[in-house]
């Protein structure tokens, strides 16, 4: 075995362990387990509903909400990338989810969801999920903004007490529950929501160490029974986890159900590593690695379809209910999903009795404790290019889903990061003096007028090699151009195509073209591609410009002495 293969294994090697659960998972835990049980106990008030609803929307059913929301829960939080992370079901797998329980049934799903956990891992294995560090920082802004918004939208119903509808658009849910509430008022359900969000706000900011969500809801629960409110109340809860089974697996369904594992992959992987970006932004000190996220979640979702389960996710509301709740580790998160299997074996009938409209209140607080304003109105005043992308990317996430939001706010920031760098890269025509050295007095005057030098400052690629183009293809009226490469920091195809270009209009115009300080991967670059060759093979490319301008002088005094 080679060296360098050995080296590579070596590499992988440290990849995969760094995949791994390891000492300081246990070291985290051990900090503040009662804050950590206390934030998982928390968590699992306000997951309990999520999950049976977003099961219910899934076509599975609330049981396999609440499946997805323990086992993923669990198998997540151990072997994934984020401290502070909850996964379960959410709102954005549904809306993937419908069309493959209409044509494929409960099965095809549960295969797309371990399809899709293969695919995670994977992904993981590659190292791909760094890349989501690049994402800038007006597009997480605007995302989870936009998931803010998106989250009360969705509760409009519950705050007004009546009933949801249909539609998966969350502005149409929001303006049907805002007319029947006109129809019909009712002040109690209101009330009792923003009594509650105030009461978490308030007391957040007087004493962040208590768990001012789990008082809201006990005290909301006991005033609506003792005070016997009409409230919609969370019903009863599915008893007990199916045993695992492994019927559903069809080889000869997975070349049909491919595309779908693909969305589903690639939404899970998008949304578990933008809400661990928003977890480390909410809290000190805490960095989650990417690639381990992947790993976690793809195992999350191979594991939850042996048990019924509906493919999960991070969750951006329930992870930001975790950190404000005060968690430090993945106790949290395990004991969210301990606390959610004990509701459903032995505390369903306290768990049926709390008002929908107290978790509501809960959430309405959480929204608003995920939306930095301060940060936002800085990014709307910094610049015009983060202020398109915060607004663009919120608006897609209210109005379409989050995945449209991402890809957009992607291809716009990348647009006006292009364009930025191409208005910063420029060529410039420049003085020789400075590089020229001593030359005879009697040709000065005709050395100024036949050798003209430009520099090129920046990259010269596809976003502003054309403007090169036209700048240096109306050159004309002297023997010589020196063009002079030396702080050139990218060039690719494109940038060489059209120097390669400007090169041959020059040498038609009969102009004798020099070239200087190129870098080195430059140069590879160019002779690759076949750029100007002739300008090599009669030694017209130098490695400093005073060796350019001392040809340029000798063939325009060798020109002009004829």
């Amino acid at each position: 075995m080679s060296t360098r293969t050995a080296s590579g294994w070596g590499r992988a090697w440290r990849h995969v362990r760094a995949l791994l659960p390891a000492a300081s998972d246990l070291a985290y835990a051990r900090k503040a387990p009662l804050r950590d049980l206390v934030a998982g106990m928390t968590v699992a008030i306000v997951a309990l509903p999520l999950a049976l609803a977003f099961g219910e929307a899934s076509g599975l059913g609330a049981a396999a909400g609440m499946t997805t929301a323990i086992i993923a829960g669990i198998v997540a939080s151990v072997f994934g990338g984020s401290n502070l992370q909850i996964s379960g079901p959410t709102g954005a797998m549904t809306v993937v989810l419908l069309p493959v329980v209409h044509q494929h049934g409960a099965g095809g799903v549960l295969l797309v969801g371990l399809m899709a956990g293969v695919m995670l891992v994977m992904l993981s294995l590659s190292g791909v999920g760094g890349y989501v560090r690049m994402l800038p920082t007006s597009l997480v802004e605007g995302f989870t903004a936009g998931i803010a918004v998106v989250i009360v939208l969705q509760q409009v119903p519950n705050l007004l007490g009546v009933k949801g509808g249909d539609s998966h658009q969350v502005l149409a849910i929001a303006g049907d529950a805002v007319l029947q509430w006109f129809q019909s008022p009712q002040w109690a359900p209101l009330v009792m929501a923003l009594v509650v969000a105030a009461v978490i706000l308030i007391g957040a900011r007087l004493k962040p160490i208590v768990p001012f969500s789990l008082i809201a809801i006990a005290v909301a629960t006991l005033v609506a029974e003792l005070a016997h409110l009409d409230l919609a109340r969370i019903g009863a809860i599915p008893a007990g986890l199916p045993l695992p089974t492994a019927d559903f697996i069809d080889a000869s369904r997975i070349a049909a159900l491919l595309p779908s594992a693909l969305a589903v992959a690639a939404l899970a992987a998008l949304e578990s590593l933008l809400s661990a970006t928003v977890a480390d932004s909410m809290s000190v000190n805490e960095r989650h690695h990417p690639d381990r996220e992947l790993f976690g979640q793809g195992l999350a979702n191979i594991a939850v379809p042996f048990f019924g389960g509906v493919p999960a996710t991070a969750a951006i509301a329930r992870t930001a209910v975790n950190v404000r709740a005060g968690a430090r580790s993945r106790t949290a998160a395990v004991a969210h999903s301990l606390v959610l299997a004990g509701m459903v074996f032995v505390g369903s009938a306290l768990v049926a009795k709390i008002p929908l409209a107290a978790l509501a209140g809960v959430l309405v607080a959480t929204c608003v404790q995920m939306v930095g304003v301060g940060s936002i109105k800085a990014l709307l005043k910094s610049t015009r290019a983060d202020a398109v992308v915060l607004v663009l990317t919120l608006a897609i996430t209210v109005l379409v889903d989050l995945v449209a939001a991402v890809v957009a706010g992607v291809i716009v920031a990348a647009l006006l990061a292009l364009r930025s760098v191409a208005r910063a890269a420029r060529v410039e025509q420049v003085p020789l003096e400075q590089d020229a050295g001593p030359r005879p007095p009697e040709l000065s005057p005709l050395l100024d007028e036949h050798i003209v030098a430009y520099r090129f400052d920046g990259p010269l690629f596809f976003g502003a090699a054309h403007r090169f183009l036209l700048e240096l293809s109306e050159v004309a009226d002297v023997d010589v151009v020196i063009l002079r490469m030396s702080r050139v920091t990218t060039l690719d195809a494109t940038g060489a195509k059209i120097l390669d270009d400007v090169i041959t209009k020059l040498e038609r115009k009969g102009i004798t073209v020099l070239v200087s300080g190129t870098h080195p991967e430059h140069s590879r670059t160019l002779q690759t591609l076949g750029v100007a060759p002739q300008l090599r093979d009669k030694g017209h490319v130098f490695s400093t410009t005073p060796e350019a301008i001392a040809e340029a002088r000798r063939i325009v005094a060798e020109r002009h002495s004829k």
